[in-house]
């Protein structure tokens, strides 16, 4: 048995081990930039310095748990919709959001392409079953949004359709809103240059080919078009109940801090009172006696 400043660097350990998770991740993405930043343009502004850009998103990320115990201590329901062009940094700001939270709390929706029966479906139909239920937050990667986004470019819907969804989007929020969720929509906004640079990076790891679609390919032709779907979008949806908000996200660390900061500042939390926690005494039995493990079933020791 561990005594009790055993019991507390051992939590320390595992403290830092769970916070090596996200600078793993940050040195992943920092290798790659290394990988072919020779011979192509660089991010346009200079990155923060690690050691604040960590200790911002550790604080953020704690406030995060705050925010998710007070929504469900008061059983708010709110949905975050996460908007932008291919590898604008959309999901790397989802990952930093949701690290730290209870998966049964807060949960990430993104859906597949529709089938052919959602295809003649009302068309926020599919998205209806996956929003929150009171103590509940649930994160849209890509949403509805999508008919005004790549099936307008894409050719997926026809200009009757487009022009319903336009009539339609501001009402069913504001139904959404009325019925008690908490609406949040952010769009994340990279230039011409800096989704070139990423789209390369991604050309030249193959740990991370697989974020390349034929979509993505093709939305890179279609970038002008993209621009007149996402200004007209923002034109149409902008609305007092339902806002958007662009996150300038060129510098994918800053864009993550301002996110995650902006996103904490739009529902007022509190800290939750808790009762204090004690582990309970194990309960033991003089008649139990622990069987052994037959060798044949361990995991080989590689390391």
């Amino acid at each position: 048995m561990l005594n009790h400043q055993e019991q507390l660097d051992r939590i320390k350990a595992e403290i830092a081990d769970s916070f090596d998770e996200e600078l793993e991740m940050q040195l992943e993405e920092d290798r790659l930039d290394e990988l072919v930043a020779e011979g192509m343009s660089e991010p346009a502004e200079q990155s923060l310095d690690r050691r604040i850009y960590f200790r911002e998103l550790f604080r953020l990320q704690h406030d995060l748990v705050k925010l998710q115990d007070w929504i469900q201590h008061q059983k708010l329901k709110v949905v975050v919709i996460f908007e932008g062009r291919d590898s604008a940094g959309k999901g790397g700001a989802i990952k930093r959001v949701t690290q730290r939270l209870n998966p049964r709390v807060c949960r990430v929706v993104a859906l597949p392409a529709p089938t052919e029966r959602e295809r003649n479906q009302w068309y926020f139909q599919r998205y209806i079953p996956h929003l929150p239920s009171a103590g509940e937050m649930v994160l849209f990667d890509r949403s509805w949004y999508n008919r005004a986004g790549v099936e307008r470019v894409m050719g997926f819907c026809t200009s009757d359709e487009l022009e319903e969804f336009f009539r339609s989007v501001p009402e069913f929020e504001r139904m959404l809103v009325r019925s008690g969720i908490v609406l949040i929509k952010y769009w994340f906004s990279i230039t011409d240059e800096e989704q070139e640079f990423r789209f390369n990076m991604r050309i030249h790891d193959p740990l991370k080919q697989w974020k390349l679609s034929p979509m993505d390919m093709e939305s890179r032709k279609h970038w002008e078009d993209y621009t007149k779907a996402k200004e007209e979008m923002l034109a149409r949806t902008h609305t007092a109940e339902t806002p958007w908000w662009v996150v300038e996200a060129v510098d994918k660390k800053k864009a993550r801090l301002n996110c995650i900061a902006h996103l904490l500042s739009q529902v007022p939390y509190q800290d939750v009172p808790k009762p204090p926690v004690e582990l309970p005494e194990r309960i033991r039995h003089e008649d139990y006696h622990r069987q052994p493990v037959p060798p044949e079933m361990f995991v080989p020791k590689v390391y």
